[in-house]
């Protein structure tokens, strides 16, 4: 029976994506990553079997787990572009608050094999339950066994030196998932915390009276529709005219497709590349209240501004609420501070709503202001009929864009230097239409105004950033 389970659980990962062109079970995953993959299902099995002491049942569920990760991670991977990796094991509880972000990327069959998965595991446990003590003890041993030879091996060569640079699409195809997730989480957690940054200097004498406003705007989904779908007539008319009288303008280089808004959030916010962050870039957020001093509000505070976070959802999502209060924001207004969409305004805030809180709080600041918003309209929902899914779209995305024409105009009216800086966070994921495996940037532009609202030009050059490089550049216009 356990001979059969462990052939088993090798069998499903074989499925898992990507994998070798070799077809051989034995050469599907290198030889390290079996004996990996092997104690970890082990491990769960004696876990199992130490709950219900019953041999078959601990097999059964233990296979189903498995076949969880495999379902899961493919499904990822086909929507996004990636398998499932150690960091998204710390968004579990979210999925339960928040299911409508995650659910959507399963089939029908899927989510119902893992509803079925969800329900038969407490069932069978209970059903199945053996209260001999005898196989609840070997179910202990297994487990403690497993754990601790685990932490043994990865000690060792070659275990040691395998998984050495944050790629997880290769080290899914050469060792398989579920090494993969292990041998990137202990990478993880041996990433030391950088040395802090000091803020920037207080402003000269003779610009300390000064009260520029700087909005920072991270649009939901924003992409250029006429890059997405190849069609000229849908230009965004917001998008072109921000583009024609902005100080710098370009691509933004994100790593994420579909999701993740939080690697471009923190990108911007706190400046450190996919290089310096190492195996944090998978979720930046689960390490940033250590990296508290990159933070831009923290490094503007020596000069004199006051920063607002601004987003219409939970902020214990993602831990913005803690993530954002180390890293220097004054204030977080939150969905408290918005009326709840009516009938026929969809599921979420919408960005029209956002816009005017953020010229609410730029009419009222006292001082300079820095003022960071994160939208969320077009997060959908969207159609379920292909047909109908590049409408919704831009439906969608075209109130992100009135959104960037309306800050343009309506920052020129405050007798305040303004600086607007709007970005889309990823492109969307939309089957048949936007899929993984192409580009990924996403527009920025920067459009700065003087106290007359008259725009500063600049060079009006195209230049294209990761969302550190876009962090790096306002930082540097706005300490000066």
């Amino acid at each position: 029976m356990f001979l059969a389970f462990l052939v088993g659980a090798l069998l499903l990962d074989a499925t898992v994506k990507p994998r070798p062109a070799i077809r051989v079970l034995l050469h599907l995953r290198s030889m390290a990553g079996l004996c990996l993959h092997t104690l970890i299902v082990a491990s769960v099995f004696g876990l199992l079997l130490l709950l219900c002491g019953n041999v078959p049942a601990a097999a059964l569920l233990s296979l189903g787990i498995v076949a969880l990760f495999t379902i899961v991670s493919n499904a990822k991977r086909a929507m996004l572009g990636e398998a499932l990796v150690f960091s998204d094991l710390a968004l579990i509880g979210a999925v339960f608050r928040h299911p409508q972000f995650y659910l959507s990327a399963l089939g029908p069959v899927q989510k119902a094999a893992l509803g079925a998965l969800g329900v038969l595991l407490p069932v069978t446990l209970w059903a199945l339950f053996v209260p001999l003590w005898q196989p609840h003890v070997i179910g202990l041993a297994m487990v403690l066994g497993g754990i601790t030879l685990i932490r043994v091996l990865l000690r060792l060569s070659p275990w040691a030196d395998l998984a050495q640079t944050p790629d997880a699409e290769a080290d899914v195809e050469r060792h398989g998932l579920l090494p993969t997730i292990l041998l990137h989480w202990q990478r993880w957690r041996e990433t030391p915390d950088p040395a802090p940054r000091v803020p920037f200097p207080a402003r000269p004498a003779d610009r300390a009276n000064e009260r520029p406003v700087a909005v920072i705007v991270q649009c939901e989904s924003f992409a250029d529709p006429v890059e997405l779908f190849g069609n000229a007539a849908l230009s965004l008319p917001g998008l072109a005219a921000a583009r024609a009288q902005a100080w710098q303008w370009g691509n933004l280089m994100v790593s994420g497709f579909g999701a993740y808004t939080m690697r471009t959030e923190y990108g911007v916010l706190f400046g450190r590349g996919e290089d310096e962050l190492g195996f944090r870039r998978f979720d930046p957020f689960l390490t940033a209240q250590g990296e508290a001093s990159y933070a831009l509000p923290a490094r503007l505070h020596g000069a004199g501004w006051h920063s607002l976070f601004v987003h219409p959802h939970d902020l214990r999502f993602y831990n913005r609420e803690e993530i954002m209060q180390a890293g220097g924001f004054a204030e977080l207004v939150g969905e408290d501070r918005f009326s709840p969409p009516g009938p026929g305004e969809g599921r979420y805030v919408s960005d029209a709503a956002i816009a005017g809180e953020i010229m609410r709080l730029a009419r009222d600041a006292a001082t300079a202001t820095l003022i960071y918003a994160v939208t969320i309209e077009n997060h959908g929902p969207w159609a379920a009929s292909p047909a109908e899914l590049e409408h919704d779209y831009m439906r969608l995305v075209r109130k992100g864009d009135a959104m960037l024409a309306g800050l343009s105009h309506d920052l020129g009216t405050l007798g305040r230097p303004a600086t607007l800086v709007f970005f889309g966070d990823h492109r969307p994921a939309i089957p048949g239409l936007s899929m993984p495996g192409g580009a990924r940037h996403t527009p920025y532009v920067i459009i700065r105004l003087d106290s007359q609202g008259d725009i500063i030009p600049g060079e009006r050059r195209k230049v294209d950033l990761t969302p550190a490089d876009l962090h790096h550049t306002v930082a540097e216009l706005l300490a000066s």
